[in-house]
């Protein structure tokens, strides 16, 4: 993943700041799943993190939140906030929620980033 950082500086990442708390709540899971011992985890998060800005969801208009509602309400709630926030700043949404995505382009939501292949 950092790869994609090191080679695209131009790209910026925005998320919810819940998505920071949930990074280190499944930081155990999140490791399994890499074969990362604990302190390389926590130097890859720290790289990473360097390269994203976390928004509260005060950010986001009223407008954005209902808009996101519409769209992933009956998908996934959790989504609500990253769906909003992409509509706030006008960006694209980078997911690996296949569901979700496939939901999503039924209602006529397109803006997904799909990251440069190398």
């Amino acid at each position: 993943m950092l790869t994609l950082f090191q080679a695209h500086p131009e790209f910026e990442f925005f998320c919810p700041k819940y998505v920071f708390i949930e990074l280190f709540k499944h930081r155990e899971d999140i490791a399994a799943a890499g074969a990362l011992a604990e302190a390389d985890l926590l130097s890859v998060l720290h790289s990473l993190l360097q390269h994203v800005h976390f928004f509260d969801e005060d950010a986001v208009s009223i407008g954005s939140w209902a808009e996101a509602w519409r769209l992933c309400g009956d998908l996934d709630q959790n989504d609500t906030a990253c769906i909003a926030l992409t509509l706030e700043f006008d960006c694209r949404l980078w997911s690996g929620d296949k569901e979700l995505e496939m939901g999503l382009r039924k209602k006529g939501f397109d803006r997904f980033f799909l990251p440069p292949r190398p």
